[in-house]
């Protein structure tokens, strides 16, 4: 009776094929690993020779320190150290800081003592306020200085050794200004 007939099983209709997934596995490792390169070719990057850039729009507020040269157009409150690197302060950049380096170029305006090994520029219209303490100062007509100058001549392995001024110092105060 009721087991001899079958109900009727409503129509199918295919479901539309899925893509199945695939599974790898990762191939074992043995060895050291290998660094891979960039997957962009415009990623920036510097090299023992190039100037590493801090862009006008950056703000930054600490410690900067490292191994190259390097161009500030940001703002920067605190301490820049580039030891035996040159720094160069961008006509755009307000630097808030003391700063350590071989030598350092003032486009823009710096707040604090600077002390570079070789040399310091201010540019026509840079302004620095704070002590500078250097081998060799310039500073163009047109920019503006206050605070004290200490020409240390035992930082420049250029100078004379027979010049007895060279191993010593001198000190002189100066305060100039844009007319």
């Amino acid at each position: 009776m009721w087991g001899d007939k079958k109900p009727d099983a409503p129509a199918r209709t295919p479901l539309p094929q899925q893509p199945r997934p695939t599974v790898t596995t990762a191939p074992s490792f043995s060895g050291e690993a290998k660094t891979m390169a960039p997957l962009d070719s415009t990623y920036p990057t510097t090299t023992s020779g190039a100037t590493a850039r801090l862009g006008a729009s950056l703000h930054i507020k600490g410690e900067i320190t490292g191994n190259e040269d390097l161009q500030i157009d940001g703002s920067v409150e605190g301490l820049v150290q580039l030891e035996d690197r040159k720094l160069t302060v961008g006509a755009s950049a307000r630097v808030t800081a003391d700063i350590i380096a071989r030598e350092v170029i003032v486009y823009g305006n710096v707040k604090g003592n600077l002390r570079a090994r070789d040399r310091i520029e201010i540019k026509k219209d840079g302004s620095v306020v704070g002590d500078l303490t250097t081998a060799r100062i310039m500073i163009e007509d047109g920019a503006y200085f206050k605070g004290s100058i200490e020409i240390d001549k035992a930082g420049d392995a250029a100078g004379d050794s027979d010049d007895k001024v060279s191993h010593g110092r001198s000190r002189s105060t100066a305060s100039t200004s844009a007319v």
